[in-house]
């Protein structure tokens, strides 16, 4: 991991965009794992990968974001410039239009229902984006939007690392429903990332979508795991009707939150999120 500083930005911008040097540069509150974002002035913002690995989204976020943008009602963070490796940091890094609002995650007074509804009806709208430019799923996407078998050796892993903490046998039929079908028409374009921290709000509505990083074409299964993460009650009825998928991608969904739920859980789940997910993907809330 690169430690990646607002000096160094600075130099980034003073040397490749001259244009913006001397705007304010400063962290944003919230950072992820895969990317560093930091404020630039009142307008801009600049992303930039904290890894090799991380790097293949700057590129394909550069080319798909005007593509999405076209088509879809909520922002998205639109880019304006690619920067090179220059400066004592070796990776593409992007400059991209600001776009305000609360994350999902630490806003107040949200009317849940709202958003579910709306984050159905902008999955839908995703959906109905033509898929000519869109990348087939695969590594760059961290195979989200592929089969949920690729990670049954992990989910296996996992489930043996937990012994006794989880309940194996039913965690096992949770994945082995979610096994039994597959996406039987053509690719559409998935998030692959749709989490609390990538949708943002403003007077309690949801305002936007970041981070598609792990964008792609393919099974949109993956999009729908906020049913068991997030939405609770009449939400996730609501959420359901909204994205309007069948009962098969809905228990592959089921699956793809499984996974993350296990994956996370022997490591890095101090406050327990992911073992209360886990609560919901058992007891099945969503497919009845």
């Amino acid at each position: 991991m690169i430690d990646i500083t607002a000096d160094l930005v600075r130099t980034l911008i003073s040397e490749q965009f001259p244009e913006w040097d001397g705007l304010p540069i400063a962290p944003v509150a919230r950072q992820g794992w895969d990317n560093r974002t930091f404020r630039l002035g009142d307008q801009l913002s600049v992303r930039l990968p904290s890894a090799e690995g991380y790097v293949a989204g700057i590129g394909k976020e550069d080319r798909c974001l005007p593509v999405l943008a076209e088509h879809l009602l909520l922002p998205v963070p639109t880019p304006v410039a690619t920067g090179r490796p220059a400066a004592g940091y070796p990776f593409p890094w992007s400059v991209r239009r600001w776009i305000p609002g609360d994350a999902l995650e630490s806003a107040a007074n949200v009317d849940r229902i709202g958003v579910a509804r709306d984050l159905g009806g902008f999955l839908t709208a995703l959906r109905g984006i033509p898929t000519k430019q869109g990348p087939a799923c695969g590594r760059h996407s961290c195979f989200r939007g592929c089969h949920p078998s690729v990670y049954s050796d992990d989910v296996e892993y996992a489930l043996d690392k937990l012994g006794n903490l989880v309940d194996a046998a039913a965690c096992r039929a949770v994945w082995a429903s979610a096994l039994t079908s597959a996406w039987p028409f053509p690719p559409t374009w998935f998030h692959g990332d749709l989490a609390v921290g990538n949708l943002l709000t403003a007077d309690g509505k949801l305002s936007a979508v970041i981070d598609f990083g792990t964008c792609g074409v393919g099974d949109p299964a993956c999009d729908l795991v906020m049913a068991w993460t997030y939405f609770v009650g009449d939400e996730r009825k609501v959420f359901r009707e909204a994205v309007g998928l069948p009962d098969d991608t809905w228990r592959r969904a089921r699956g793809w939150a499984l996974w993350k739920a296990l994956i996370t859980m022997p490591d890095s789940d101090p406050e327990g999120i992911q073992s209360r997910i886990l609560t919901h993907v058992l007891a099945d809330p969503v497919i009845e």
